[in-house]
Formats: C-alpha cells, structure tokens, sequence
C-alpha cells in the first residue's frame, strides 16, 4: 500500500495540480514524517549517506541527499568515459543521420531534444546513451569526462513521467520535457549532457560554477526522479563491450572509452 502511494505520487503523477501539492509537501517541515517509511519503500542505502535519516529534515533533502565522500569511485583512466549518475542505463543506440534515436519503440529527434541546429551535426552518426534514475537512487549528477564547458542552456516548460510507462506513453518526454543541456569539450570530441527532468518545471538546479569540469565532479541535482541522456560525436566512443542493457550502474563506473 505504501509503496503504491509513494510510486503513484512520485513516478506517474504530473498534473499541474498534484504535481505543486507534492513539491510543497516534500519541501515542508511535515514530510520528515515520511523519511524512515520512504527510505524504507525504496531500500536506500542509509551506510553510504553523509547523514543520518533523522538528520534530513524534509522528505526533499533526503532525496537531494549527498554521499560519503568514499561512497564512489571514480575510474581516473585518461580514456575512459564514466556514468553521470547512479541509474539504469535503458538504451544505448547509434543516432542516425536523419538525427532520430529509437528508444522504447518510439522515435526522438536529437535536433528537437537539443534545440540548436547549429550543433547537431557534430552528433548525426554518434552515440546515445539513456540513463534512468528512479526514487530509490542519488540523484546528484557529476561529470562523465574531463573536458571545457562551451555551452549550457535550458529548453522546455514543463515535465511529464520518463520512466518506463513515461517513455512508453508519453509524448516524445526526452525531447519536450524541462531540460538542462551541458556541452563539453574533451580531447578527444564533443559530449552532450541532457538533463531530463521528470517533474514539476525546474526540477534540475545546476551547482557546477566555471567552465573546467574534472571527471566526477557534480555538475547538477534533480529533484525528483528523472533521465539523463549523454550524446557523443560521431567516431569518438566506444561502449564497455561487458554492457547489456537493462544495466544497473553508479556514478564513476566506467560506461565506456574514447576511441583515439
């Protein structure tokens, strides 16, 4: 019954109404009341939090919650390319020249998802990567390379559900949803870091500052639950050949290398 309640709120709910009722309700002083039952629900791994659950005073600031700084490790290798997020990597898949991504048996437009025809030819014939985070994961972002920002903005107005029923039912969610895009520059190509949110609108605050990223270094936070999608330039990654998909990974796991 609880877990019912907490999937029903946090993973399918998003109408205007619902959704503003949820967010005041998890920023409230109430919500602590709900911390143990949630942490319960979604069997958090309380050995790896920075606090204890008793010290989390809303229901939101368990969910934004950081971790022990020896909580993760980050695979240091020059080559290799790492995961933004503790996640289920979905789909992996080529982005054809037409600039269409097949994900969940429905078709995507890199170009829309993006909102810039400038830059989307470096990425016709690359990679994609989706990565899905759900309520029972940190939902921190940190960088997946080493590398120069050139370019952050945010495109769309509001979010729906990306979970799977989201990405199933919805109304091309990775394209239109609220989202934060990050542009990095490496030595070897360009990758593309989408922030997908899943609900309320700005439900992605950045706190990265400057333009060097160090590889794990945090870039951003969800709110709620929501889907991160990288896209490589074409020729420059190659996926960990051990990788199948539906792949349960963590932040700094290698996901893959650059190809020279």
């Amino acid at each position: 019954m609880i877990e019912s309640f907490y999937r029903l709120m946090i993973e399918l709910t998003n109408g205007r109404w619902t959704s503003g009722i949820l967010r005041r309700f998890a920023r409230s002083p109430v919500s602590r009341f709900v911390v143990p039952s949630f942490a319960k629900v979604y069997h958090l791994n309380q050995e790896e939090m920075e606090k204890g659950l008793s010290e989390y005073p809303t229901l939101h600031d368990l969910f934004v919650r950081t971790l022990k700084k020896e909580a993760r490790k980050i695979d240091k290798s020059n080559i290799t390319v790492v995961s933004p997020v503790d996640a289920v990597i979905e789909d992996v898949g080529p982005i054809t020249e037409t600039s269409d991504i097949l994900v969940k048996g429905k078709t995507y437009s890199i170009e829309e998802m993006l909102g810039n025809h400038n830059l989307l030819a470096k990425y016709l014939n690359g990679t994609y990567m989706i990565l899905y985070l759900s309520p029972s994961h940190y939902h921190r972002i940190h960088s997946p390379v080493n590398g120069i920002v050139t370019k952050q903005w945010t495109l769309g107005s509001k979010s729906y559900p990306v979970n799977k029923l989201g990405l199933k039912y919805g109304v091309r969610t990775l394209a239109k949803n609220f989202r934060v895009i990050t542009e990095v520059k490496t030595d070897f190509g360009h990758v593309a870091v989408v922030k997908v949110g899943a609900m309320f609108v700005n439900s992605i605050e950045t706190t990265h500052k400057g333009s060097e990223l160090e590889k794990g270094e945090e870039m951003a936070y969800f709110s709620f639950g929501s889907t991160v999608v990288l896209l490589f330039e074409e020729g420059i990654f190659q996926i960990d050949s051990t990788l199948q998909t539906p792949k349960e990974i963590k932040v700094g796991e290698k996901i893959g290398v650059f190809r020279n």
